[in-house]
């Protein structure tokens, strides 16, 4: 009854949340303000640069949204069941193809496109992300039918996410993506009621506290000495370094890590005033990418920062409100998961560029530079927007 008050109130075929519309739309903006300021430094006099960022990144949120849109509308479980193997087959493709290009900051991750003017560049792994989430909806939730075996029913989806985890993290050498990809999976592998499920995610639930120990044990002054052993490359091995102390080596591999400290000091609560951080004149790596938080609270202070993570919070609370409200696994795997992508991104980012955490190169969500993550997590809201949709309507319970 509830369900159809709603329908004839909003007058609207598809009923989105529309909370997470406009917290998306807010961050989206909020980013291609940020992202010029924050590349006026790096353009340093060059106007054909900054035009050129910014209106890259215009094209990319807006196609973002036009796909968020589309698929909100077209999004269903059965299109997504009839297709699942084509995804899958286009993700490992679009992983492979990355291989062909050279490099980027010692990961071969990016498809480079030529434009007039320059290149426009497209990272596979961002998309990876969203089908996992798919693959597991689709092969381990609302399972009615035992299997002969509690790996056979596992095996398809854990081969195809090991796939995916072994061409991102050791073929392309991009290994902050391997990982976020796989704090995904874990997480919403925990979801699925199946009892021949039980098994394997005690032992993921164990794993992952393991991790967050290990992790902890790491960035310890214990732990420095037992990094130094670990088969990692160097610049692997000194972002662990810089997060335990990066002023050991402040003009060398902590460099980053000191300037973005100092823009968080330097902003205090109001900022220093839109347009006015110093940090970014200087030769600040990645004011406009993974370290653009810096150049927002420098700014803004830390009211800039409150404006990112109440966007955020609101999402991720209106994802998981209709995820504990529905009883279809898929739907809340699809949910889950896109508030997984949005909180893992917001820690690792957040985490490494305050310090707390290694480095690992990922994105601040819809605020970083960068069209593959913008559309990518765009794309993950529409479809969790097309669940919400369903379930406000009835189509799933």
């Amino acid at each position: 009854m509830e369900k159809k008050r709603k329908s004839g109130a909003l007058k609207m075929p598809y009923l989105y949340d529309r909370y997470i519309h406009f917290a998306t739309l807010i961050l989206v903006f909020f980013g291609l303000v940020m992202i010029t300021s924050a590349s006026m430094g790096l353009a340093a006099g060059n106007t054909i640069y900054l035009v050129s960022v910014v209106a890259k990144q215009i094209v990319f949120s807006v196609v973002g949204y036009v796909a968020m849109l589309l698929v909100a509308k077209a999004f269903t479980f059965q299109r997504l069941r009839n297709s699942i193997s084509l995804i899958v087959l286009g993700t490992v493709g679009a992983l492979l193809f990355a291989l062909m290009f050279g490099s980027v900051g010692g990961a071969k991750a990016w498809i480079r496109i030529p434009m007039p003017g320059g290149e426009v560049t497209i990272q596979p792994s961002e998309f990876a992300k969203i089908s996992i989430m798919l693959v597991v909806a689709v092969y381990l939730c609302d399972l009615k039918q035992k299997a002969s075996t509690n790996w056979e029913l596992v095996k398809t989806p854990a081969i195809i996410i090991a796939i995916f985890a072994f061409i991102v993290g050791f073929l392309q050498s991009d290994f902050g993506s391997m990982i976020v990809m796989l704090a995904i999976a874990v997480i919403i592998f925990l979801i699925p009621q199946h009892p021949q499920l039980v098994k394997y995610q005690k032992v993921v639930f164990i794993l992952i506290v393991l991790g967050i120990v290990g992790v902890v044990f790491l960035i310890s002054p214990i732990g420095v000495n037992f990094v130094e052993h670990l088969p990692l490359a160097i610049y692997q091995k000194n972002r662990i370094l810089s997060a335990v102390n990066p002023f050991a080596d402040k003009y060398g591999s902590g460099y980053q890590l000191v300037n973005g400290l100092v823009s968080f000091a330097s902003g205090g609560f109001f900022g220093v005033g839109f347009g006015n951080s110093v940090r970014k004149y200087t030769n600040f790596p990645a004011a406009n990418t993974d370290f653009i938080l810096a150049i927002v609270v420098e700014e803004l202070g830390f009211l800039g920062f409150l404006i990112i993570f109440t966007c955020y919070a609101l999402i991720m609370f209106r994802l998981f409100k209709y995820a504990f409200k529905m009883k279809s696994e898929k739907g809340r795997v699809i949910l889950i998961g896109t508030a997984m992508y949005i909180l893992v991104h917001f820690i690792f980012n957040v985490g490494g560029v305050t310090g707390l955490i290694p480095l690992t190169g990922v994105p601040l969500l819809m605020i970083s530079y960068g069209g593959s993550s913008t559309m990518s997590i765009m794309v993950a809201i529409g479809i969790s927007q097309a669940v919400i949709s369903r379930y406000r309507t009835g189509e799933i319970e």
